[in-house]
């Protein structure tokens, strides 16, 4: 096995015995749960008022429970809700080391410190791929469950395209976060920053520039900032960079910051 290839299977063991991984599972079911209740409601407001869901005066029903509507809902909530569950995994991930004080351990084993950040990296990439699959699968099922009206399957399986390519953006935007992390030594810088950047988020949105803030770029892009809000090469040119820059930043830390424990 390759150095790279025991530093990896050492994440992933570290992943399985935790309990992190369930949580975050669970987690991210929060999301297609809520967009099926809001489906159900939509097609019963009078059942949703009488159970006490909704008052008389709840703006809730504006929208239909359809396919187009349902997906929409999951996209959006999978811009915000990947940017702050990612950003938790990428926290606990590179912070753990930290709190648990094994990071001591880390520098004194035969393998290049580069080589473990990779590793890390590659795991929470990983990690996150597979909580945008369940929720991809499970969106599916409740979206048949509910019994929403039939539509194509093309346009289903573009949805759920834009709903992976909201995932990858979020992904690639967690670098800054294992780098704050380990600057920070734990996991508080990490969390403060998710925050700090949701914050910035809607700001740079709401002033129309929110297609140059790197994180702002996930939502914009399931079409919710609007015709105005134009994401193109430009912003995934952002989301590139920062993913590079926050790669770069990591491994400088870890290479040469031998006060880090």
């Amino acid at each position: 096995m390759t150095n790279f290839g025991g530093a990896f299977w050492g994440e992933l063991l570290k992943v399985r015995r935790s309990r992190m991984l369930w949580a975050t599972a669970l987690g991210f079911l929060i999301l297609p749960a809520a967009g099926g209740l809001f489906m159900v409601i939509l097609k019963n407001p009078e059942w949703a008022m009488r159970a006490g869901l909704i008052s008389t005066k709840a703006r809730l029903l504006a929208g239909t429970a359809d396919w187009p509507s349902y997906l929409s809902l999951l996209s959006q909530g999978m811009a915000g809700g990947a940017l702050v569950l990612f950003g938790l995994i990428t926290s606990w991930v590179i912070g753990r080391e930290y709190a648990d004080r094994t990071a001591v351990d880390l520098l004194a084993v035969p393998t290049r410190r580069s080589t473990i950040v990779m590793a890390k990296l590659l795991v929470i990439a990983l990690w996150s791929a597979g909580l945008t699959l369940e929720v991809l699968l499970v969106g599916l099922a409740v979206g048949v469950a509910v019994r929403l009206p039939p539509t194509t399957s093309a346009f289903v399986a573009a949805q759920l395209g834009v709903m992976a390519g909201v995932a990858m953006l979020s992904v690639l935007l967690m670098t800054p976060f294992a780098f704050l992390a380990s600057a920070g030594r734990g996991y508080l810088a990490p969390v403060g920053g998710i925050f700090l950047v949701l914050m910035l988020a809607q700001l740079s949105s709401v002033l129309g520039r929110g297609q140059f803030f790197p994180w702002a770029v996930p939502l914009l892009a399931t079409g919710a900032g609007g015709p105005d809000a134009v994401v193109g090469p430009i912003s995934y040119a952002i989301v590139l960079v920062t993913c590079l820059l926050g790669i770069a930043a990591t491994l400088w830390w870890w290479e040469r910051a031998d006060q880090i424990v």
